[in-house]
């Protein structure tokens, strides 16, 4: 996952998104996905990255839509986290299919690094890991067998 600095972008960071005709509108590929809006029910058209934004922390509907669009719709671009992103948040944020996280201004990028560096595994599947780590360690282990 990569990490931005809040204050090193442009990106619109307040979940507005501008409407044409009532619809989401699409800027140079980005389209901005209010947390309330279903992003299966979005076009996804020319679309090439998705910005969630995490309004507080405590809001984790941006985890839910993000986890929608890579498992349910198929979505191969990018996904940005923006608003009120933690360090603490990070590792979920790379296991739900976050590609890209804004770090909130007061938030340390090498800290945030450390944290994304601490586990290279987990035990449970996710939308980037599919299999859980024990499936993948038997499917190793019988490949070797074979080989």
């Amino acid at each position: 996952m990569k990490l931005i600095a809040a204050q090193a972008t442009n990106t619109l960071a307040t979940g507005e998104n501008s409407t044409e005709n009532g619809t989401l509108a699409v800027k140079n590929g980005d389209l901005t996905l209010p947390n309330d809006v279903n992003p299966l029910e979005s076009d996804l058209t020319g679309v090439t990255r998705i910005i969630l934004h995490f309004p507080k922390f405590t809001d984790g509907r941006a985890f839910t839509q993000a986890v929608m669009l890579r498992k349910r719709a198929g979505f191969k671009g990018e996904i940005r986290a923006t608003g009120d992103v933690l360090i603490d948040q990070l590792q979920q944020m790379a296991r739900s299919g976050f590609d890209v996280a804004e770090l909130r201004a007061d938030q340390d990028l090498a800290a945030g690094q450390r944290q994304l560096d601490r586990y290279a595994e987990f035990y449970q599947a996710d939308v980037v890991q599919k299999a859980p780590h024990f499936a993948n360690t038997v499917a190793k282990a019988a490949a070797k067998e074979h080989a």
